[in-house]
């Protein structure tokens, strides 16, 4: 069970973010009234929220999730594989010490975005990414080692990020998209498959019971209801012009 998220305000200058999609420059003052209803969402579950101010210098840091990854034994600051973002860890660290005794930092030349690490229970599963490096992923893995925790990592072929097609619903429920349908590494796992044409639902976010959806997705939605979760939809469009989904835009913790 989560108690708090910590959540950046999109910034200004988040138009002119990092983005694959084709789906042109987001809408700054829509992006902010999405956010808003995501944080809603998010209290609606429970959770208290930690809220950081836009930081203009960044335009893709209100996707806070790939700067640290945060666990019930220590924080680790990561270090994103996208040189555009690598400052953006700055001044995480003074955030996270009001909740955390233990933090690290993942060091050159490894290279991690916490958005392709994937938490379930105790182990982690570590995409191989364009932004995380197998020396990243090592580093990940000794410091979850020396906390009782276990890593493993999983080779990407075609997402961004690990979380972009598969996300862990708890109960053994792991939702997942294209190349992830069929990975030996999630055989054990009851998966919940979402069609290639609604490929951008696959990052959804368990929280406390409930999943949090994107909008505009209806086999989705149905299977995931089917499962037994409450849903809760939220429009993100203006997110996903810049690569971004649902878990980047907060550390639950």
């Amino acid at each position: 069970m989560f108690s708090l998220a910590i959540v950046r305000e999109p910034s200004e200058s988040m138009v002119d973010g990092l983005s694959s999609s084709g789906l042109g420059r987001p809408d700054y003052n829509l992006a902010i009234k999405q956010h808003r209803s995501y944080v809603d969402a998010l209290e609606s579950c429970g959770l208290d929220i930690i809220r950081l101010e836009a930081n203009e210098e960044f335009p893709d840091s209100t996707f806070v999730e790939d700067v640290a990854l945060l666990t019930g034994e220590c924080a680790i600051i990561t270090r994103p594989g996208a040189i555009s973002r690598e400052g953006e860890t700055e001044g995480m660290e003074e955030v996270l010490k009001r909740f955390f005794n233990t933090i690290y930092k993942i060091e050159s030349p490894g290279t991690v975005e916490a958005g392709d690490i994937m938490m379930v229970g105790n182990h982690f599963y570590i995409g191989i990414s364009e932004r995380t490096n197998i020396e990243g992923a090592r580093q990940v893995i000794g410091i979850l080692e020396k906390h009782g925790m276990t890593g493993s990592t999983v080779n990407l072929n075609k997402v961004l990020h690990l979380k972009t097609g598969v996300s862990y619903l708890e109960n053994n429920n792991l939702l997942a998209c294209g190349e992830f349908l069929d990975a030996p590494e999630f055989r054990k796992y009851n998966i919940l498959e979402i069609h290639r044409d609604e490929a951008y639902a696959a990052n959804c976010i368990w929280v406390n019971g409930t999943v949090l959806v994107p909008r505009g997705y209806p086999r989705a939605r149905k299977i995931i209801r089917e499962a037994g979760y409450p849903v809760i939809e939220l429009d993100v469009s203006e997110f996903r012009k810049l690569d971004g989904g649902l878990s980047c835009l907060s550390l639950r913790f």
